[in-house]
């Protein structure tokens, strides 16, 4: 059972008891069917409360069974309402801390509601690229007034329930709590007091209008036409609620239910689904189990006070952990320190961050040029230049100062973390935590398991990265982990496209028109050229046989390594990020395809984006082969939250598994006929061959 019935005098309670959110998955919804049944074929009992144990009333659909034939299993959620609606007896829902999605739309099938305070209400659907799918589209409008309804709905927000209380003529709380405590309390009382009430009160009988009718409609039509580009959900929210005020009840029912159902197979949504499985799959780790004990981290030191160094430390500060940075110079700490107060200046300014947290923040950060005022830290951050020779004194130094049981970490994006960690006599100690730029703003994460990183350590650094708001991604050890190491393919394929044919200005267009955040060209002058081109010359030793275009390096050589030198591939104004086609880049290209004797061709968008795309994906089997990925939905992670790639389209993995991968490995032996592309890598990956042989897909 996932919901527990007790009779309280002659007040039935139905619990739901499914943890962490009470998910109405099947077994919660028979539970509270089979409740239902008892309560009203009990003459003793004359009344009925519904509520939730834990920290949630109910958090709606079980996402175990979500989009599965099993979410409509009998009693579906739809089945359950109308159970509640045609309860003999009043029912009253009693609302705490979490009521979003089904179980606000369970609540409103209730014939009364009482909330405490603080509760989050919710229909977050539109956020899986669907609407509410049991009634919220229709009943909501009803009890908040259809302004406040499709705000809620189109939004996906939580609202706190004491604001919804005070909204005028709100009728979706009949009474609010005192607290929490006393809810339970309350909600006898209220049932109490309705047991003679007849007939019970139904949402459904509720006028819905708005005053101002096909006007306000349509002024909300063009305000979210405007913000949901390339998302069909929101605009089907509007188109659900409007049928709410313009059909009777069961028509605009059965309006929503079409919406919803067709909603469902779009691939927005199944991209948006699968994020938000993802999301949740990547902090499992399959060989650390979930009780895995945890180191206490209770202050943090952090290596360096550039860029990096700053970002990560703001993380920290604004978790409530202390942070200690380490310079080698005074004016470099300096500079470090004067970084952080300017964000957090410009975050108060604009109103996001209030000046007495401002200043707690920076009260919990101290500097040292010393390695020996570390010593006490839970956790040491390096992020210093990234060359081997500089990790490897610091890592010396931290194994000598840092105390027992220190997590010794590396925000390396490259760099081997065994060679890192054998600098120490603790390797089972060491872990990278690879922070993207700014390290500040980007929610991902790559946690790199070296070869003796402890299961503890493992489970710390994952514990830590939700305390600090990040999406965290294990990865093994290998050059460039998992995000670095498909971006050089996808790169190298950029450059190919210009020896053909292509401007820059071209493939980036192409790009960013199919959903990326930035083309590849705006993201090397963003990140710095000459990054790019020091790992080029690194491969040109190590891996003589690799194909490249050497556009990059002649661009490099003139000095143009991007926005911080005002000129990369475009050209850039001090103060701006707008990315200026530059005429002696092109003639640049140009001179250079007309040396290796190349005509160029016209290259069309579809085929640079899946150029582009396809190479990543065929990395990311290799990596997946290799083990360096758990599983393809944290590459996807990896590339939705680090490097812009379209969430619509659900990462490179599920957005190969839409195109179909047949297709894919057709393409990639198309390219592979391209006498000026790489044929050895366009090869399928030994992962991705056998899952078309098989008929299967990444995810």
């Amino acid at each position: 059972m996932t919901a527990d019935y007790k009779v309280q005098g002659d007040i039935a309670v139905i619990t739901l008891n499914n943890p962490p959110v009470n998910g109405l998955g099947f077994a919660t919804r028979l539970a509270i069917a089979n409740g239902l049944e008892q309560a009203n074929s009990d003459p003793s009992v004359k009344a009925i409360v519904i509520t939730g144990a834990g920290k949630a009333f109910s958090g709606g659909a079980d996402i175990k069974e979500f989009g599965s034939p099993k979410a409509m299993q009998e009693p579906n959620l739809l089945s359950v309402i109308l159970a509640l609606e045609n309860s003999a007896k009043p029912v009253v829902a009693a609302v705490h801390s979490v009521c979003m999605g089904g179980g606000l739309e369970l609540a409103l099938g209730c014939h009364y509601r009482i909330a405490a305070p603080g509760c989050l209400v919710a229909l977050p659907e539109v956020k899986l690229g669907l609407i509410p799918g049991a009634g919220g589209t229709q009943r909501l409008p009803r009890v908040l007034g259809v302004e406040a309804a499709l705000n809620m709905i189109v939004s996906g927000e939580p609202v706190k329930s004491e604001m919804l209380a005070m909204l005028p003529g709100q009728k979706l709380f009949d009474k609010m709590a005192a607290s929490v405590d006393t809810l339970a309390q309350e909600a006898l009382d209220l049932a109490h007091s309705m047991v003679d009430v007849r007939p019970l009160p139904l949402v459904r009988n509720l006028p819905c209008k708005h005053p101002l009718g096909d006007a306000y409609f349509q002024f909300a039509r063009n305000m979210v036409k405007g913000m949901s580009k390339n998302y069909p959900a929101p605009l089907k929210c509007l188109e659900a609620v409007e049928a709410a005020t313009k059909q009777k009840f069961d028509a605009g029912m059965t309006t929503e239910r079409e919406i919803f159902i067709n909603l469902m197979w779009t691939p927005e949504s199944k991209a948006l689904r699968h994020i938000f499985v993802a999301d949740r799959a990547a902090s499992k780790i399959p060989d650390v189990p979930s009780d895995t004990p945890q180191r206490p981290i209770a202050s943090v030191a952090v290596i360096g006070a550039g860029t990096m160094g700053g970002g990560i430390s703001m993380n920290f500060l604004n978790a409530g952990i202390p942070v200690k940075m380490l310079e080698m110079k005074q004016d470099a700490l300096d500079r470090g320190v004067a970084t952080i107060r300017k964000n957090y200046e410009a975050q108060v300014k604009k109103g996001k961050l209030k000046q007495d947290k401002y200043e707690q923040r920076m009260s919990l950060l101290s500097t040292t040029l010393s390695y020996d005022d570390l010593k006490e830290a839970d956790l040491v951050i390096e992020a210093v230049f990234e060359e081997i020779g500089v990790k490897q004194a610091v890592f010396k130094e931290l194994d000598r100062v840092m105390k027992p049981g220190a997590i010794l970490a590396s925000n390396t994006s490259t760099l081997d973390v065994d060679k890192i960690a054998s600098f120490t006599q603790r390797p089972q100690d060491v872990v990278g935590m690879h922070f993207f730029s700014p390290a500040n703003v980007m929610k991902l994460l790559e946690v790199v398991r070296g070869a003796k990183t402890a299961k503890d350590v493992l489970a710390t650094v994952m514990a830590v990265a939700k305390k600090i708001k990040k999406t965290a991604v294990v990865s093994g050890v290998c050059d460039g982990f998992i995000g670095n190491r498909m971006i050089e393919q996808y790169g190298r394929q950029g450059g190919f496209l210009l020896d053909e044919g292509c401007t820059p200005a071209q493939v980036d267009k192409a790009m960013e028109k199919f959903g990326m955040a930035m083309g590849p060209f705006r993201m090397g002058d963003l990140a710095g050229n000459d990054i790019g081109w020091a790992i080029r010359k690194r491969r040109y030793s190590e891996k003589p046989d690799m194909k490249y275009s050497k556009t990059a390096d002649l661009l490099c050589e003139k000095g143009r390594f991007g926005q911080k030198t005002g000129a990369g591939w475009y050209d850039y104004v001090a103060g701006k990020r707008d990315a200026i086609p530059n005429a002696e880049v092109v003639k640049m290209i140009e001179d250079h395809r007309a040396a290796l004797g190349i005509k160029p061709r016209k290259i069309s968008d579809e085929e640079i984006v899946q150029r582009l795309v396809f190479a990543l994906v065929n990395e990311a089997a290799h990596i997946l082969e290799e083990g360096i990925a758990s599983k393809a939905s944290d590459i996807d992670m990896v590339y939705i939250m680090g490097y812009g790639f379209p969430v619509y389209r659900g990462g490179p993995m599920n957005y190969a598994d839409q195109v179909g991968l047949f297709n894919v490995v057709q393409a990639m032996n198309r390219f592979a006929q391209n006498p000026l592309d790489d044929a050895k890598f366009w090869q399928p990956a030994p992962l991705l061959a056998r899952l078309v042989a098989e008929g299967k897909t990444f995810n």
